[in-house]
């Protein structure tokens, strides 16, 4: 069995990721697709502190782009251009690429019964609310929730629970429905979804597409093993957030195809798989932002496994007991995690502010200062914001 050292595996795991490869001059269609083809999802997540959270990993891996090129592949359709993205339930809510809706069929076939207790509950005592829901779409098309209520004549004022999640019975079905596939999401408009019937959203080939079960496990941890470049059986899993009993099996039957080799990583506790052809370059250079929910870093386990990096989001922390900070920014900086900063964009005034900005042991250095404003003011301007506020919080923040 090979044996890798924990350098090595590092650098592997950055280079499938596509850090340490020289910036593009000028960023094309064909440039956001590779970015695709190595993180294999975008991760999607309401919280807008800074910019959202899908947008955040392709600008860490290639730079400055315009934000509407990843709008056009995900929501909008042509003949000319067809969809190339589609949202559902991968890593938690992504973008995946539309050929790979087909491997989730097994996840829709096992939400039919209610993914939530609430689509439960609600199922129950509005047994033909779904059929309404569909109903309506079919007649209008692309919907909000808010819209198809008003058409069923169901809004009704609510109480806003403390975090705004008091969900509408027909939002719930919605969301149940987009669950089980048979609602997609056809665009958002100020990030809210816009709902409609799949077989609208989806190209046919993708719905006329069966996979059987194993073969859809096997698919999905050979794109995480692609994405991960190195990884143990837990990282595998967590990449679609898929279960032992579908992983354990789908690897073994990808090692003895020759698409995974078995590794020993020294330091790691747990045996790895290396995706065959994956990369281990001499060095990794550059610097980058990656926001919370970045591939590279969402399985935290494997951020601390990697880089010695103990990482936790703080935005459920009472503010009091937070550490670093509301939304922090991992920085990445020569293939290695050296420090962390909070950061918020407020566009009104058109600053980025940064309340905290910590090294890591050993890094308080004024060449990581430097290479952290660098990345700052390379956000900053991408975000068009004109000013840059540093806080007092922090190691980094004085030199800073």
């Amino acid at each position: 069995m090979q044996r890798m050292s924990a350098a090595a595996a590092r650098r592997t795991a950055l280079a499938a990721q596509g850090f340490g490869r020289k910036r593009p001059a000028v960023v094309t269609r064909r440039t956001l697709a590779d970015v695709l083809g190595r993180t294999q999802l975008l991760q999607i997540d309401s919280v807008s502190a800074v910019v959202r959270a899908h947008y955040a990993p392709v600008f860490s891996r290639i730079g400055a782009y315009d934000r509407a090129l990843l709008d056009e592949a995900s929501w909008s359709h042509s003949a000319r251009r067809p969809r190339r993205l589609v949202e559902y339930w991968a890593h938690e809510a992504a973008l995946l690429p539309v050929r790979d809706w087909p491997l989730m069929r097994w996840r829709m076939v096992k939400y039919r019964d209610g993914r939530w207790q609430s689509a439960k509950r609600v199922l129950e005592h509005s047994p033909t609310l779904g059929k309404d829901i569909l109903d309506v779409l079919r007649d209008v098309g692309p919907s909000t929730a808010g819209e198809v209520e008003r058409h069923l004549e169901l809004d009704k004022p609510r109480p806003k629970d403390h975090w705004g999640w008091n969900l509408s019975d027909t939002k719930i079905i919605c969301e149940q429905l987009f669950a089980t596939g048979e609602l997609s999401v056809d665009k958002r408009v100020g990030f809210t979804r816009y709902y409609d019937l799949a077989e609208r959203v989806l190209p046919p080939e993708a719905l006329a597409r069966e996979v059987d079960d194993d073969e859809a496990y096997r698919e999905l941890i050979l794109r995480a093993a692609t994405a991960l470049g190195i990884a143990t059986e837990p990282d595998l899993r967590d990449y679609y957030r898929m279960h032992r009993s579908q992983t354990v099996p789908a690897i073994a039957d990808l090692v003895a195809a020759g698409e995974l080799e078995p590794v020993t990583v020294t330091g790691w506790d747990q045996p790895a798989y290396l995706r065959t052809g994956a990369r281990t370059p001499r060095a990794i250079e550059g610097a980058a932002l990656l926001c919370p929910f970045d591939p590279l870093i969402f399985y935290r386990p494997r951020t601390e496994r990697i880089f010695d990096f103990h990482y936790r989001i703080e935005i459920y922390t009472p503010e009091p007991k937070r550490v670093h900070g509301y939304y922090v920014f991992p920085f990445l900086l020569d293939g290695e995690l050296v420090g962390r900063v909070d950061l918020r964009a407020e566009r009104a005034t058109g600053r980025l502010l940064v309340p905290g900005a910590f090294a890591e042991p050993g890094r308080c250095t004024p060449e990581t200062a430097a290479a952290l404003r660098d990345s700052l003011r390379e956000m900053a301007d991408w975000l068009e914001l004109d000013e840059i506020v540093v806080g007092a919080k922090g190691d980094l923040a004085p030199l800073l």
